[in-house]
């Protein structure tokens, strides 16, 4: 069988278009495949790993031997183009669009403002339409499962998940209706949200207004490809690329031939574990044999025994198939299957399950599947067949430790797995404990069984395995073994519990550390499984072991409460014209686009002849002198065109941003890994990368390394002097209390993880040395002049451009201008265009985060609860450069009070100098860490003190005309208000009886609930920061052009604007376009940060708007009833300039360090949240239950954006105080590189009833129209949910005898939450002695 053949056609079909490709390469991407070649952009890359669904798209088969056409969602990331064949691919392009019809889909999900930096929607859009193509009227699980591959950093999935609720069938339950009130709990939301005031509405869309949904409408599948089904499957295809070989058999017999000739080669079927090796570990494969042709492979078969699964099936299929079967036999027979299905619904993604094999996750051996453990335990066979040859092998121990007659020889393929149905008296159950609870990887999963002698409790045989706690399955076998003929009791759990923690043992170091925690997992599923069955037994009348009562709570998952939420804000006044688009919920200004596919991001915009792509080489040291660089293997790389050095700026290396000064490259010495060293230029991403891979790099190690806070205390290492402030006599206060209280808490990074990576794309004019520079960043500004210092030209020559952003959250500030200055060097050099689009990996490990935070307070108190003193110390870890952290520690130290009122309060921090990526600008910018410090300590003197938390929260609180520690005075009333309204709405005090009764009678599981306020500050400071410009144009036709130097990146800021102009020009927001934000058209504009966007450019765009309609005046007193175009040709006929510009020059702010005195502050944004959550004692996972949030935004230029910023920012804040955790080796690497490591919150953890109401009659004098910055305030009450936490976990302690007074740090992740609870379990685990190993992570 030869495969020297030329390469076969790739026939397959887009949106309903036929493609026919004659030169398929196996390394293209479908991803790639459809932006670069066939120009649908719609489609985004977000991870290139298949975990965050952006490049969600529907693949539609003919399934031959059910004779139906499948619809399934894929990652078209992980899809090689070479699997397609015979398929029809349907695109967000394909179901609508705004030139022909837009689908109800994308019609609802950015009619709800579902939408907000909209990279993520189209993906979102697909996954749903998906759905619906499938069940057309889906229930809210089929919907949240669908959306469970798929992630938003924006919106905080509510008003996603609310578009997409319109579809479901209306008597699932009343609580589909827009904001509606579920009829279950009428009763107690009477009581908690009744307002009859006329004025308050609850309602952000018109579900009546909606497109109906109308099956008949979508688009077939291609006739075409039915009449190929037959002829495609009669031959072997081959498609060769430029290093690899696709071969494609079509049966068993064919595909056992090229295992021979091949036998190295992987076999793949949906590219899940073999795509990701080659693309993020280098593991290269000369060829690759596709199963998707194979139909011998891809089966189920029922038999008196049980079930046997074809190899090449896909875990949906399987998880469908088992789902049957269940419903269809008695229970007895089916405990595997169950313990099957249990794991399959949370694996991956339902992307990732519709491609994934069975067979795949089984041969990989992976430690972590999730399935390997209940496949063992349950005594499964698998047939192996190669072309001599057909044999069957147990799956067990021998299998996964690849010894024996259980190794996989290399000629031999899996065909099948036996799944045998259970017996009476056998019990299987599975376990899993991941960072999230869906689409998130286990940290350690386990199977277990157990058959009994008949009629009695002695065991017969026990199988337990383990996954996360070796490099592959682990079996317990002689724990097992002990067990055997022992009664299910106690006694034979502890014996089961010493002997697992003996035999199944992690070394201190182990790869993904938390061992202690992994350690106490593995006894305490077993526990779990000792009471499952303990319940079994009684209920069969064999066992006389009672289980204790506080046990039973251990048995219990975590009760499912109906889906529930809304939204309350004022209405506009009943005399405000109905043209007057100010205080109305209106659609974001892109949403239809966005959801469509249509609205144009940086790598949207098309290729021109002669385009290249950059791609950067780093360091792999944290600290070393660079000895040489070898870059003649990169330049012999196909389509490599050039290396970037700093050799070749023609200007200034030195580069500055906000911060102090930093170098475009490295130079001849590294300061941390990720460390930019130079960059390679060549015609496609892919050989850029290839290039970048083989320039070498000899190093010379430098001391000392810096990575962790201590570090650098330890080494005196710090980007700047020390900052203080100081109110009253801290020393001679703590004289006078009753109480003190000293701890310290580390508050860990976090990653933007916007959704859109750094993009920068740079054209050369050809003349004058001008240059567009087109990026995805906050600070068009800053990039101008930055490239205009580098290339040694005016800042004139350089214009920069930003269309949108998709998402940036601070992380798009600084070091986009770097990025763009390397890339306009190597456009300057080569006189090409240069693309720069960073994968995921790379932005993670080149760009900064959220700094870490260490703090060590010492606070004085009375027994009161009245906080007299506090001396507060903060050290961030600012990575090798200033770049933004002094300005974060200044924002920290600022806001140290937080919502409450210190007379006595010394502040001082640190930003450290350490060898990791330098740290940066994030939401909240310092806030979010220097308020939960405070709320650690109020939390700490509450619990010394023996008082209910908010009742010191209270006492403390500011209130009336209160003072700051750098006396600034401020009016705190609506401090006070937020807390009184949010206390009444979320009915805390008899949710806290509830819960207190509640966690009397569980002991395992524990129920919290916490308030919390928040101050956050608007100003910035200096004050020209603040300043803003607009222009505004009026042509003819009276249509209206507004530019303004803001950014849209998802914030809605555009819309805004838009809706001032309208306003203010009294027309229909029907007249008005933006563009885009340019340094051709606005110079010298700030950054957009800060939640100050609207504030700024909007008084800028009104000042422009004024000047505009003053002008217009005489020309409308002329004709009062004339029409606005008559009045512009008018206007221009008199030669009326109809262009204006508008300035807002700038908070009046001013801050004076060394009088540790000023007023920085232009106003203060208020907030309260009350979060409810339970915990599992035994796990450590918790879910989040309610969230009420009430907030003071003033008069809301436009509620449905606010409340939509709030959500978004209160479960970005949720991630960080609960889920996303930064790993960096001992040696600096960061491990954490994409969202398979690193994860945000998904659909499952947004609070199941989640409430938020703004505050009514605030409005606001400082800003435009009353109206507040709200883009970032909400971060810091996701911590309204680690308080909520850790107020379980005291529970916990407290019923178990442990001291209530405990420190845990942020994020309060499952290990945290687990290892905090402490009990018997805990204390049995060995414990390694610091010291006698090296962690595999640090905290930094």
């Amino acid at each position: 069988m030869a495969t020297s053949r030329g390469s076969d056609e790739l026939i397959f079909f887009v949106n309903g278009k036929k493609i026919i490709e004659k030169n398929a390469d196996p390394e293209e991407m479908l991803l790639s495949y459809l932006r670069k070649k066939l120009r649908l952009t719609g489609t985004k890359y977000g991870c290139g790993g298949g975990g965050c669904g952006a490049c969600t798209v529907m693949v539609s088969r003919f399934e031959p031997v059910s004779k139906k056409i499948l619809h399934y969602t894929v990652n078209a990331c992980l899809l090689p183009i070479c699997s397609l064949y015979g398929a029809a691919v349907t695109t967000v392009e394909g179901i609508g669009s705004t030139k022909t019809r837009i689908h109800p889909v994308q019609e609802r999900i950015a009619k709800a403002h579902g939408s907000q930096c909209g990279f993520c929607t189209p993906g979102m859009v697909m996954s749903m339409y998906t759905l619906l193509r499938n069940h057309s009227e889906p229930t809210l699980d089929q919907i949240y499962e669908a959306l469970a591959g798929n992630l938003c950093r924006c919106t905080g999935y509510r008003p996603i998940i609310d578009g997409c609720k319109t579809f479901c069938k209306k008597s699932e339950c009343c609580l589909i209706k827009e904001n509606g009130v579920c009829c279950l709990d009428e009763k107690e939301n009477e009581s908690s949200f009744s307002n009859n005031d006329t004025d308050i509405c609850t309602a952000l869309f018109n579900e009546e207004e909606f497109l109906p949904l109308d099956p008949t409408q979508e688009l077939i599948f291609p006739p075409e490809l039915l009449l190929m089904d037959k002829d495609q499957r009669s031959r072997i295809l081959m498609f060769h690329g430029e290093r690899i070989t696709w071969i494609s058999p079509t049966s068993l017999t064919e595909l056992l031939e090229l295992k021979v000739k091949h036998p190295k080669a992987p076999l793949v079927m949906g590219n899940t574990i073999v795509g990701p090796e080659m693309k993020f570990r280098g593991i290269f494969h000369p060829v690759i044999i596709s199963l998707t042709r194979v139909l011998d492979l891809s089966f189920v078969n029922y038999t008196e025994e049980g079930v046997t699964v074809g190899a090449a099936s896909s875990l949906t299929l399987v998880k469908d198939t088992l789902t049957e079967v269940v419903s269809k036999l008695p229970e007895e027979k089916t405990k595997i299957l169950r313990a099957l299905l249990q794991q399959l619904s949370t694996l991956a993604g339902p992307q990732i399950r519709n491609t994934a094999s069975l067979g795949g996750n089984i041969i990989s051996k992976s430690s972590t599947s999730d399935l390997n453990p209940i496949l063992a335990v349950s005594n499964c066979t698998l047939t192996l067949a190669s072309k001599e040859r057909t044999r069957q092998i147990p799956l067990d121990e021998t299998f996964f430790d690849g010894l024996g007659q259980s190794a996989l020889k290399s000629d031999e393929i899996l065909l099948s797995v036996h799944i045998p149905y259970s017996r009476k008296w056998e019990f299987v159950y599975a376990f899993r404990q991941a960072p999230r609870r869906i689409n998130a990887l286990p940290i350690v999963n386990a199977g277990m069984r157990v058959l009994f002698k008949e009629g009695t409790d002695i065991i017969q045989d026990v199988n337990i395995f383990f996954g996360g706690v070796g490099r592959s399955t682990v079996c317990a076998k002689k724990t097992c073994q002990r067990l055997k003929g022992c009664h299910w009791n106690e006694e034979m759990l502890n014996e089961a519990c010493r002997q697992i923690l003996d035999e199944v043992a992690l070394p201190g170091s182990a790869p993904g550390g938390m061992v202690e925690y992994r350690r106490t997992l593995t006894i305490s599923f077993l526990f779990k499984f000792y009471l499952e069955i303990l319940q079994q037994l009684k209920q069969e009348g064999i066992s006389h072991n009672e289980i204790s009562v506080k046990d039973l709570s251990a048995l219990e998952g975590f009760q499912e409460i109906i889906q529930q939420n809304t939204q309350i804000y004022q209405d506009v006044s009943p005399g405000q014209l109905s043209q007057d688009p100010v205080g109305r919920p209106i659609v974001h200004q892109s949403g239809i686009k966005h959801a469509t596919g249509e609205a144009v991001y940086c790598d949207d915009m098309q290729v021109i002849e002669g385009e290249l792509f950059l791609a950067f080489v780093t360091s792999t040291r944290p600290h070393a002198k660079i000895i040489s660089m070898n870059v003649s293997d990169a330049l012999k790389v196909p389509g490599v065109v050039d290396i970037i050095t700093d050799h070749d700026v023609p200007g200034t290396s030195e580069i500055c941003s906000i911060g102090e000064s930093d170098h475009l490259f490295a130079g001849d010495k590294v300061l941390c890994v990720g460390h930019i060293i130079c960059a390679v230029v060549a015609d496609s991403p892919a050989h850029a990368k290839r290039g970048a891979e083989q320039v070498k790099i000899v190093y010379e190690e430098l001391e000392p390394i810096i990575l962790t806070i201590q570090d650098a205390i330890k080494h005196s290492s710090f980007l700047q002097p020390k900052r203080e402030l100081e109110e009253g006599n801290v020393d001679d206060a703590f004289k006078t209390v009753d109480q003190v209280v000293e701890g310290e808490i580390y508050i860990g990074g976090q990653e933007h993880f916007y959704m859109e990576t750094q993009s920068v794309r740079v054209v050369p004019r050809g003349e004058d040395n001008e240059m567009d520079v087109y990026a995805s960043t906050q600070y068009p500004t800053n990039i101008q002049e930055i490239v205009a210092a580098v290339l040694n030209v005016p800042s004139n020559r350089i214009f920069c451009h930003v269309k949108r952003v998709g998402g940036a959250f601070g992380g798009k500030v600084s070091k986009t201008a770097q990025l763009a200055a390397i890339a306009a060097v190597a456009a300057n050099k080569t006189g090409c265009a240069v693309r720069c689009i960073l994968e995921r990996g790379d932005d993670m490990l080149i760009t900064g985060g959220r700094h870490p935070f260490l703090s060590k307070y010492k606070v004085g108190c009375m027994n009161d609860g009245r906080i007299v003193a506090a001396d507060v110390t903060i050290y961030s870890n600012g990575g090798y450069s200033l770049e933004e952290s002094g300005l974060v520690i200044q924002i920290s130290l600022l806001h140290m009070d937080s919502g409450y009122r210190i007379p006595n309060l010394r502040c001082c921090g640190l930003a450290c100098m350490t060898n990791l990526r330098s740290n940066t600008a994030f939401r909240g910018f310092g806030y979010p860490q220097a308020a939960l410090i405070t709320e650690t300590w109020v939390d700490a003197v509450a619990t010394k003190c023996g008082l209910p938390s908010e009742k010191v929260r209270e006492i403390n609180m500011h209130k009336d005309i209160s003072k700051t520690h750098y006396k600034q005075e401020f009016d705190a009333k609506n401090l006070r208000k937020c807390w009184n309204e949010c206390l009444e709405n979320s009915s805390y005090y008899n949710r806290r009886a509830a819960i207190e009764d509640f966690n009397k009678h569980n002991y395992w599981k524990k129920r919290g609930i916490a308030m919390i306020p928040a101050k956050f500050p608007i100003g910035i400071h200096p004050k020209y920061f603040g300043q803003a410009a607009a222009l505004v144009h009026i042509y003819t036709d009276g249509s209206v052009l507004v530019t303004h130097g803001g950014i849209e990146m998802g914030q809605g800021l555009h819309t805004k604007i838009m809706q001032v102009a309208s306003r203010e020009l009294k027309i229909p927001l029907s007249y008005i376009h933006l563009c885009e934000t340019s340094t051709v058209t606005v110079p010298n504009s700030g950054v957009t940060g800060g939640s100050s966007g609207t504030d700024c450019n909007g008084m800028a765009v009104k000042s422009a708007c004024q000047t505009l309609l003053c002008r217009l005046e005489p020309v409308i007193s002329k004709n009062p009833g004339g029409k606005w175009e008559d009045w512009v040709k008018e206007a221009y006929l008199q030669s009326i300039s109809l262009s204006a510009t508008g300035i807002f020059r700038g908070y009046d702010v001013e801050m004076n360090w060394e009088k540790k005195e000023g007023h920085p502050v232009c106003y203060f944004v208020y907030g309260v949240a009350c979060s409810e959550v339970v915990i599992d004692c035994l796990t450590g996972d918790h879910k989040n239950i309610r969230t009420d949030i009430v907030m003071d935004v003033g008069c809301s230029i436009n509620p449905a954006v606010d409340i939509g910023q709030i959500e978004g920012a209160f479960v970005q804040g949720l991630g960080l105080f609960t889920m996303e955790e930064l790993k960096f080796s001992p040696q600096g690497v960061l491990y954490t590189r994409g969202p398979s490591q690193y994860k945000i919150p998904a659909t499952c953890d947004i609070p199941e009833q989640f409430h938020v109401s703004l505050l009514t009659e605030s409005p606001n004098p400082h800003a435009i129209y009353s109206s507040k910055g709200i883009g970032e305030p909400a971060v810091f009450l996701g911590s309204s949910v680690y308080f909520a936490i850790k107020d379980a976990v005291m529970a916990a302690r407290k019923e178990r005898g442990l001291t209530r007074e405990f420190m845990v740090n942020s994020p309060l992740t499952p290990e945290r939450i687990r290892m905090a609870c402490g009990d018997h379990f805990t204390d049995m685990i060995p414990r390694d002695d610091p010291g006698s190993y090296t962690p595999w992570a640090i905290n930094v």
